[in-house]
C-alpha cells in the first residue's frame, strides 16, 4: 500500500507558481471551476481568474472535460490555484508587442461599452476611448457592442496591464493614403464636383473626394464679389475647375468662375453700336473712365467722350459708383473691347435746347416787337 502511495506521488508534477500547465476541467460551478493538472489535488480556478473581463458564471467560460492551458498564481501541499487569464495574457503581451513595433492592423469584437469609450479582448482588456472610435464625434456607442473594429495599438505598457487602442488611426491612415492618390492624380485643367464644406472671407473651401480646395474670391464670379455667400452656401454640390496642385502642401486651387460662360459671351448679340445703355462707374484712370455695363463687362468712356467741354480730369465729371447712360460707339466681344460715350448723348440734347430758347421763345422776349414789326421797318427803309 506504502509503495502504490509513493508510485502515485511520483507521478505527480512538480508545480511552481509562474509555470504554465495544461489541465482537464473536471468540475464546474457558478463561482469556480476544478481542474486536474496532474498535481496532487485537483486545481482551483476562481471566475475572476478567466478572464481579462467581467464574466458572469464560470459556465460562460469552461465546461466539463475541456482542456487548456493555465498559469499557476498558487501552489502548496494541500491547494493549487490556477488563472486562465493570466496564461492568456503572457502570450497576448507578446504577440500585441509585436505589432504595436510593426504597426499592424488589429480585428477585434467589443465586448463592453463602458463609460469613456470600448472594451475588448486580446487576450488582456484593451481600451478604445470614445475620442479614438471614430473620426467624428459619437454621441451614444450602445450600437458598437459586438461590432468588429480594426484597430491599431495607440499605447502599451505591460506592466501596468495597460492596453490603449485606436480605429480612428487606421481611418485617418487610410484617409490620407486616399488623399495622396487623389492629389497624384489630379490633373490642371479638369473640371471635378466637389461639395462646399466652409466659408471664409477670402473664399471657400472644396472637398472633391477627399481632398480640400480653396476657391479663392476673385475666382467665384467673373463680377466682383464681396462675400462668398452671394454665390454658395456650406452643402452646395458645384462644379469647380483646377487651377493648380501643390501635393507637398496638399494645396489645390480651384476656381468657379472658369466654369461658367464668360460675361462676353453672354452680351454677344445683346449689344450693338449705336445702343443707349445705363452703367456704374467702376474705375476713373487719367483717360477715362470704365463703366460696367453686364455683370464682369466693362466699357471705356475716353476723356474726350466725357463730357461737351474740355476737362482735366474723368474725376471732375464722374465719380465711382455713379450710375450713368452712355452710347456704344464700338463693340467687339471677341477683343473684350466696348468704346462708350457719354458726350454724344449731351450733344443729341443740344439742339432741340437751342430751337427751345431761341426759336420757339414768347413773342415778348423780342424787346416789345413782333416778327411783322421787324419786317416791314426793313422794307420800309428798303423803299426809302
Amino acid at each position: 500500500m506504502v509503495d502504490e502511495m509513493n508510485n502515485e506521488l511520483a507521478g505527480m508534477k512538480d508545480l511552481n507558481v509562474g509555470d504554465l500547465v495544461t489541465a482537464k476541467i473536471t468540475k464546474v460551478e457558478e463561482k469556480q471551476a476544478y481542474a486536474d493538472a496532474g498535481y496532487k489535488v485537483d486545481a482551483v480556478i476562481p471566475i475572476s481568474e478567466l478572464s481579462s473581463l467581467h464574466v458572469e458564471k464560470v459556465s460562460d467560460i469552461l465546461t466539463e472535460n475541456d482542456e487548456l492551458e493555465f498559469k499557476v498564481t498558487k501552489v502548496e501541499d494541500d491547494e493549487l490555484v490556477l488563472s486562465r487569464r493570466a496564461a492568456l495574457a503572457d502570450k497576448a503581451w507578446g504577440e500585441l508587442q509585436d505589432k504595436f513595433n510593426a504597426g499592424e492592423v488589429i480585428e477585434a469584437e467589443v465586448a463592453e461599452v463602458v463609460k469613456g469609450g470600448l472594451v475588448v479582448d486580446l487576450g488582456v482588456r484593451g481600451f478604445i476611448p470614445a475620442s479614438l472610435v471614430e473620426r467624428h464625434f459619437v454621441e451614444d456607442f450602445s450600437e458598437y457592442k459586438g461590432r468588429t473594429l480594426r484597430l491599431k495599438i495607440a499605447e502599451i505598457d505591460p506592466e501596468d496591464n495597460k492596453l490603449i487602442l485606436s480605429q480612428r488611426a487606421v481611418l485617418d491612415e487610410e484617409v490620407e493614403t486616399q488623399k495622396k492618390d487623389l492629389l497624384d492624380n489630379l490633373q490642371v485643367g479638369d473640371v471635378v464636383k466637389g461639395t462646399v464644406q466652409r466659408l471664409t472671407d477670402f473664399g471657400a473651401f472644396v472637398d472633391i473626394g477627399g481632398v480640400d480646395g480653396l476657391v479663392h474670391i476673385s475666382q467665384m464670379a467673373h463680377h466682383r464679389v464681396e462675400s462668398p455667400g452671394e454665390i454658395v452656401n456650406e452643402g452646395d454640390q458645384i462644379d469647380v475647375k483646377i487651377l493648380a496642385v501643390d501635393s507637398e502642401s496638399e494645396r489645390v486651387s480651384l476656381s468657379i468662375k472658369e466654369t461658367l460662360p464668360g460675361p462676353w459671351t453672354t452680351i454677344e448679340g445683346q449689344m450693338e453700336a449705336g445702343d443707349i445703355i445705363e452703367g456704374k462707374v467702376k474705375r476713373l484712370v487719367s483717360f477715362g473712365a470704365f463703366v460696367e455695363v453686364a455683370p464682369g463687362v466693362e466699357g471705356l468712356v475716353h476723356i474726350s467722350q466725357i463730357a461737351d467741354r474740355h476737362i482735366g480730369t474723368p474725376g471732375e465729371v464722374l465719380e465711382e459708383g455713379q450710375a450713368v447712360d452712355a452710347k456704344i460707339l464700338d463693340i467687339n466681344p471677341a477683343e473684350q473691347r466696348i468704346s462708350l460715350s457719354i458726350r454724344e448723348l449731351e450733344s443729341e440734347d443740344t439742339p432741340d435746347e437751342k430751337v427751345q430758347n431761341e426759336y420757339e421763345a414768347p413773342e415778348e422776349d423780342h424787346a416789345g416787337f413782333s416778327l411783322g414789326d421787324m419786317i416791314g421797318d426793313k422794307l420800309k427803309k428798303y423803299k426809302e
